[in-house]
């Protein structure tokens, strides 16, 4: 038996062209983030899906609604699948905070699992409310498809979590652009990534460049 755990990333929004960091609520999906949505649901549509987890989110939930409305599937909500709360840095550029609060921004870049922004959320945190996600998921559905929607930081930890990487490495080991799809089966031989990354069901026009480093759009 093999469970296909589809993770997606939300599709583009305002803070996606400017690298401003934000956990917030009530962020719209711009209309090439939309765009986005609309060619995912398209491609998608026919998965036969078991279930859809979904951070609460406005642009997560923005981001599945077009699959949902053509399929007839209802989303499963879950505050463990927000994104990492950016505390006092929320809206703020990577230069504002380290000339606002460097001391805590470079302990922060040098391993963000055990330093949280300041007044937000350590990635372990973050690893450990959103692998009792995935535990449930794997429990509930030990075969078939199912997706999960949820943020750049909260599915990179996510992915380090299952496959075996530090945690404190999520923004140094793994790319995560906006609208893009990452495939797991898991097995009784544990998680095993299928496709890394792909917006093939996107017109390249959509399709986000790889900046590396944390700094994908």
């Amino acid at each position: 038996m093999t469970l296909k755990l589809y993770l997606l990333r939300n599709a583009e929004t305002y803070f996606c062209h400017t690298g401003r960091y934000c956990s917030r609520d009530g962020v719209p999906l711009t209309e090439r983030g939309q765009q986005m949505a609309d060619y995912f649901a398209r491609s998608y549509r026919d998965v036969p899906w078991k279930a859809v987890l979904c951070s609460p989110l406005n642009h997560a939930i923005a981001t599945v609604s077009p699959l949902c409305e053509a399929t007839g599937l209802s989303v499963d909500c879950r505050t463990e699948l927000r994104e990492l709360s950016f505390g006092a840095w929320e809206g703020m550029s990577p230069q504002e905070v380290n000339q606002q609060y460097h001391d805590e921004y470079i302990r922060w870049l040098a391993d963000p699992a055990w330093n949280a922004p300041t007044d937000g959320e350590k990635g372990i945190r973050v690893s450990r409310r959103s692998s009792a996600v995935l535990e449930e998921i794997e429990e509930t559905y030990p075969e078939g498809h199912v997706l999960v929607v949820s943020h750049k930081a909260t599915l990179r930890i996510m992915l380090c979590s299952l496959l075996g990487i530090d945690i404190g490495r999520y923004r140094d080991r793994l790319a995560m652009p906006v609208s893009a799809v990452t495939l797991v089966e898991v097995s009784q031989y544990g998680p095993f990534v299928r496709m890394l990354n792909d917006c093939s069901h996107l017109p390249l026009p959509l399709r986000p460049k790889l900046m590396g480093n944390g700094s994908d759009s």
